[in-house]
C-alpha cells in the first residue's frame, strides 16, 4: 500500500453534484475504487451512499473531477454521467445497506488515482488490528457542499470511534464522534495509523486502511448529537460485487442536459438537499 493513504484518498475523492429541476440541489461525495473487470479489463467504479443518488431524481449528475496545469496548479473540472435511462436506475445498490457503485469512464488521470479494491477493510480487518474504541479515523467529504480549495479537493476531518466495533455480519455500522454536515454522505472513513502495537505483543507495524463510508448521523429529538454512523467497508465491497452479478454495462456517454432508503430511527441522511445561491 501507499505509504500515505490521506493524500491517495483525497485523489480518489470527489464531488457528486446535481442540479434538481426545480432549482435546488443534490451534493454528496464519493470516491473511485480500481475494479478490473473479470476479464481482467480495468474498470473504474464510484461508490457513494445510495441515498444521494436516490434524492437526484434527473438523468444526469456530475461528478467534480481535478485536472492538473502544466504549471502544478489544479482546476475544477465537472464531467457529467448518466445515472438513470428513463425510470431505470443504472447504479448498484446494497440489498439492505446505504451503499451504491457505479461503473463509469473517468479521465485517464483519474482512473489512476483510483484506489485499488484490496485497500477495504473486509469482514476480519478490523479484529485483525484489534480496531474499537478511542481509535482515531479520518473522513473526507464536502460538508455542505464545501471544498478545501477552488480545484475541488476535500476536507479532511478526524474523530474517534464511539461504539464497539463487532464483525460486519453482526453490527453493519458503527459511530464516530465526528460532527457530520450535509455533503458528508458517502466519504470515505479510513485509518492511518503509524507504529500500532499488535496486541500482546510488542510488535508494532504501519496500518493504513478504508473501514467505511459515511452515511448518516445521529439525532435525538430533532437535535443533532454530532455522532456520525459509518456503514463498515465489507458491504462496500459487497455492491462492488454485485455490479458483475447483475451485468451492470459501464456507464453510457453523457447526455446533452435535460430537463430514499429509509435511515433507522434516531438517524439521518447527510446528503446536502436545498436551494442553488448565487455567491
Amino acid at each position: 500500500m501507499a505509504l500515505d493513504l490521506s493524500t491517495q484518498l483525497m485523489q480518489a475523492t470527489v464531488e457528486v453534484e446535481q442540479t434538481l429541476p426545480n432549482g435546488g440541489y443534490v451534493v454528496g461525495t464519493g470516491f473511485l475504487i480500481n475494479d478490473p473487470t473479470p476479464d481482467g479489463r480495468s474498470r473504474t467504479v464510484l461508490v457513494t451512499a445510495n441515498h444521494v443518488l436516490e434524492r437526484m431524481t434527473g438523468a444526469q449528475a456530475y461528478i467534480g473531477y481535478r485536472v492538473q496545469n502544466p504549471d502544478g496548479s489544479w482546476r475544477y473540472d465537472p464531467q457529467p454521467i448518466v445515472i438513470r435511462s428513463g425510470a431505470k436506475e443504472l447504479w448498484t445498490h446494497h440489498p439492505k445497506r446505504d451503499v451504491a457503485a457505479i461503473s463509469i469512464k473517468a479521465p485517464a488521470a483519474f482512473a489512476k488515482a483510483a484506489i485499488p479494491l484490496d485497500w477495504l477493510a473486509s469482514g476480519e480487518t478490523m479484529d485483525k488490528y484489534s480496531i474499537g474504541p478511542g481509535d482515531e479515523m479520518m473522513v473526507l467529504g464536502y460538508p455542505q457542499g464545501l471544498s478545501a480549495d477552488t480545484a475541488g479537493f476535500p476536507i479532511l476531518r478526524s474523530g474517534r470511534v464511539a461504539s464497539m466495533i463487532a464483525p460486519p455480519t453482526a453490527s453493519p455500522t458503527f459511530l464516530l464522534d465526528f460532527r457530520v454536515f450535509p455533503g458528508n454522505s458517502g466519504g470515505p472513513v479510513f485509518i492511518a495509523q503509524q507504529g500500532r502495537r499488535h496486541p500482546g505483543s510488542a510488535e508494532t507495524e504501519d496500518v493504513q486502511f478504508v473501514t467505511g463510508m459515511l452515511t448518516q448521523q445521529v439525532e435525538l429529538n430533532n437535535e443533532r448529537l454530532e455522532i456520525g454512523i459509518v456503514t463498515d467497508a465489507a458491504f462496500i465491497r459487497d455492491t462492488v460485487a454485485l455490479i458483475d452479478k447483475h451485468s451492470q454495462p459501464l456507464n453510457p456517454e453523457a447526455a446533452p442536459p435535460g430537463p430514499p432508503a429509509l435511515p433507522p430511527p434516531g438517524a439521518t441522511d447527510t446528503a446536502a438537499v436545498g436551494q442553488a445561491v448565487a455567491d
